[in-house]
């Protein structure tokens, strides 16, 4: 396939339309959201699978196999947890080059050892096999009383932001341009925070669990909040209405801070990047988390709109990350 040929989404609803016909009465969600919902005697079951690529995930001069075994983990349990569920146990497939040594295979296993305990999922089993790249799968079954989607919302409805968005791509631009060394300590920590966000970003477990039976729809944020809200809108079939100025308020001083140096606004960080693993939601306004930031508002319609203090609108492309058309990190 040639790259940039199709975009990542069409791919899916393709997919979808050859793979859905396979369902059967024990399916209650499949294919196009987080996870799959399988139905259960006692709580539905929850199950999604993710793959971290070295040179299309992550980059290894700048993680350390800890990190890249404890991201990757978060990265699959992250879907649990816009799905409202908790993680029961998880299977990892890990594929290693020649190349890697077996003492940096037990320092990635290490990391995915520590996220595991931290998210409380034990890694029951798996597969290790060799291969041309570094590749890091991760099955994680769940359960959840009540499953959220992201086909849910409804006009009214506001947007809800639950953790940071754009702190994992102002990360990542900063090694990419082997970032800024010599700059004040004030400016260094926030830095840091950025490239901490990139290297070990975390499951937001706790967050999904209060958006149940307060929440209509939710997404994680691994692609970009514009592409991620365009995911919600389309399965919810509405428009989502983002606030300019609400969003800026709910970005983290760090970001602000790291994104004048990169020379990037951390407007633009925020929506097009991915990999903070945020959870966006939309519901009444009444029933708004502790915590949770009013982003933006659900509308009749379709696509996403980002609007001005002046009431202006704009339509926002799905301008975050897409496995069929980015390059390879190198």
């Amino acid at each position: 396939m040639k790259r940039g040929s199709v975009s990542e989404t069409a791919i899916i609803e393709r997919l979808e339309r050859l793979l859905g016909g396979a369902s059967s009465r024990n399916v209650v969600a499949g294919i196009g959201d987080d996870a799959a919902v399988l139905r259960s005697r006692r709580a539905p079951l929850v199950w999604t699978v993710d793959t971290s690529v070295d040179g299309v995930h992550f980059d290894q001069r700048w993680l350390s196999p800890e990190d890249i075994g404890a991201r990757s983990f978060h990265a699959a349990v992250s879907d649990l947890a816009a799905m409202g569920a908790r993680p029961l146990a998880a299977l990892s497939s890990v594929i290693v080059p020649s190349t890697f040594p077996e003492r940096r295979l037990l320092a990635l296993a290490s990391g995915q050892a520590e996220a595991a305990r931290t998210l409380a999922c034990p890694i029951v089993g798996g597969n290790l096999s060799r291969g041309g790249e570094l590749s890091v799968t991760t099955t994680v079954l769940g359960a959840a009383k009540r499953p959220l989607t992201r086909a849910g919302a409804r006009a009214g409805d506001e947007v809800w932001l639950l953790g940071d968005v754009g702190l994992a791509a102002a990360g990542l631009l900063l090694l990419r341009r082997r970032g800024a060394r010599r700059v004040p300590g004030e400016l260094r920590t926030a830095l840091d925070v950025c490239v901490g966000a990139w290297r070990r970003p975390a499951a937001r477990i706790a967050d999904g669990l209060r958006l149940v039976g307060r929440a209509r729809a939710a997404i994680d944020v691994s692609d970009g909040l514009a592409t991620d809200a365009a995911h919600l809108g389309r399965r919810s079939r509405v428009r989502i209405v983002l606030d300019e100025a609400a969003l800026g308020r709910a970005l983290r001083p760090e970001l602000v801070a790291s994104s004048a140096l990169l020379r990037v606004t951390p407007l633009s960080l925020a929506l097009s990047g991915g990999e903070d693993y945020a959870l966006l939601a939309t519901g009444p306004s009444g029933k708004r988390p502790r915590g949770a930031a009013c982003i933006g508002r659900v509308e009749r319609g379709k696509g996403v709109e980002l609007v001005d203090e002046k009431g202006a609108r704009r339509p926002l492309a799905a301008t975050g990350f897409d496995h069929f058309r980015a390059p390879k990190r190198r």
